[in-house]
Formats: C-alpha cells, structure tokens, sequence
C-alpha cells in the first residue's frame, strides 16, 4: 500500500482488482486498474498534487509529442530562463538547444 493511501484506499484498491479478476482481467491489468482506479478518487477529492504542474512526460517520447506543462517542467529542471513566456514550440526550440 502506497504511503499515501488511507485504509479505505486500500480496500478500495482489494475490491476493484478482486472484481476485475472475477471478470477475467489478468492479476497485473487488475492491478492497474484498481491502482488508477483510487488515484483518480484521490485526485478528484484534492488528495494528491495537481497533475498539471508536475511531471516531465514519457521520457522516450518526442518532444514535440510532450504538452506545454511538460515542456515547461522540463525547461525548469533545466534551467532555462524565460520559459514561462514561450510558446510550446519555443519550449522544444530551447530544450533541444540544450541537448544538442
């Protein structure tokens, strides 16, 4: 159980990946879904950060695949100024100067 799961979470959690077995889901795809299942409670409910001003996006997509927030938050680790005034296309301009 995650640190940040209350008990009702993780009964939650039991009984959607108990009846996502029953209906013939796969022990890891039940999983999954009873995992996604509580965060997304949770993130309805105020529970967890705002999912918009965290994350970097799949780190083996393109850049250009990415959203602006992910670029941003990229630009940020990297410590690129200005970057709260470009656009996404200037975001992917600035990260692949960066890497290049």
């Amino acid at each position: 159980m995650p640190d940040a799961w209350s008990n009702k979470d993780e009964r939650q959690y039991q009984h959607v990946k108990e009846s996502e077995e029953a209906r013939g889901a796969s022990e890891d795809r039940a999983e999954e879904i009873a995992a996604r299942t509580v965060n997304k409670h949770r993130r309805e409910e105020g529970r967890t950060p705002n999912r918009r001003t965290q994350g970097t996006g799949n780190p083996n997509a393109a850049l250009t695949d990415l959203s602006r927030d992910e670029l941003y938050n990229r630009a940020k680790e990297a410590g690129i100024g200005g970057r709260s005034r470009m656009s996404k296309d200037a975001l992917v301009q600035a990260l692949q100067k960066q890497h290049a």
